[in-house]
């Protein structure tokens, strides 16, 4: 049986404010607010006095003041991101240039410009000062960071572990007020639930989106969303056994009680599904296994 996935979409919260969320950890919000950013882009500052900010967020004049008044006085030693999505990574440049600080994450975008447009957009200016590998720790006064390489929402995500609370910062790998959009070619629904099913076997006390708030029921939370992922692919596989092959006509079906506006994105993640099934064999298209395939069981 299924988990029931318990939403987490009630925050208190001013933007341009910095506030704090934990004893190391500080947090302003962007005033982007939009079906997939939530409230805004969620901007952390981890420590007291020399400092790592992750995810500046997108390229704003007023959130970078709001930023910099909560950084006063404060040396900033690291700016970490999560992925290269425009709502998250733009601000680094103008931080760096302010701070000083070098940026650290996995890699740059992972596909070219020009692809399938959903979300809000590669960043493909963006390139990190530092690659980061899987597993590489980064450290400061009085904070501990671990980066976890968990490709699926995009092909360079990575989550930040803050050992001393026990905290994860999820970027959009795990978010609690919806589920993550996988998009390919650059976004892949096989290694998204790998990276999920290698979550359960942390011991985090609560996971830190960079939208909406604190999950407090970390491998609860991530179990239903794989729970989740296993149910989309039941009804994928559903409406194809009734004859229903283009991934419109899927979207129509299976988010029947999902607002026409945000069908896009819900194709892309049903696209994402289809390729991992394909590449299991229990799916078939023709010509390919395109956005546009008709798509059938073999």
């Amino acid at each position: 049986m299924a988990r029931p996935l318990r939403y987490y979409r009630d925050m208190t919260f001013d933007y341009g404010i910095g506030e704090k969320v934990s004893p190391l950890v500080r947090r302003v919000i962007a005033r982007n607010p939009s079906p997939f950013t939530f409230h805004g882009t969620g901007t952390y500052i981890v420590g007291r006095g020399s400092v790592a900010v992750i995810d500046p967020g997108p390229l704003d004049a007023e959130h970078l003041r709001a930023l910099q008044r909560a950084l006063e006085g404060e040396t900033v030693s690291h700016i970490l991101i999560t992925h290269t999505h425009r709502d998250h990574s733009p601000a680094a440049a103008p931080l760096k240039e302010a701070t000083g600080a070098p940026t650290f994450a996995f890699g740059p975008h992972g596909t070219p410009p020009g692809g399938p447009g959903v979300e809000e957009g590669g960043d493909h200016l963006f390139d990190p000062d530092e690659r980061l590998p899987d597993g590489a720790v980064v450290e400061g006064r009085g904070w501990t960071l671990e980066a976890i390489h968990t490709p699926g929402h995009t092909s360079n995500h990575m989550c930040f572990g803050l050992r001393e609370e026990k905290t994860l910062f999820t970027g959009d790998h795990v978010m609690g007020w919806s589920t993550t959009v996988v998009s390919p070619p650059d976004g892949d629904m096989t290694d998204y639930m790998a990276s999920l099913k290698r979550l359960l076997d942390r011991d985090d006390q609560a996971l830190i989106p960079t939208h909406g708030p604190p999950i407090t029921d970390p491998q609860a939370h991530v179990a239903a969303l794989l729970d989740h992922r296993v149910e989309r692919e039941d009804q994928i596989l559903a409406v194809l056994a009734a004859g229903i092959g283009h991934i419109p006509e899927m979207v129509a079906h299976i988010y029947a009680d999902v607002p026409v506006g945000l069908h896009k994105a819900a194709g892309r993640s049903v696209h994402a599904h289809l390729v991992k099934l394909a590449r299991e064999g229990r799916v078939a298209a023709e010509p390919s296994f395109g956005a546009d395939a008709l798509y059938r069981l073999p």
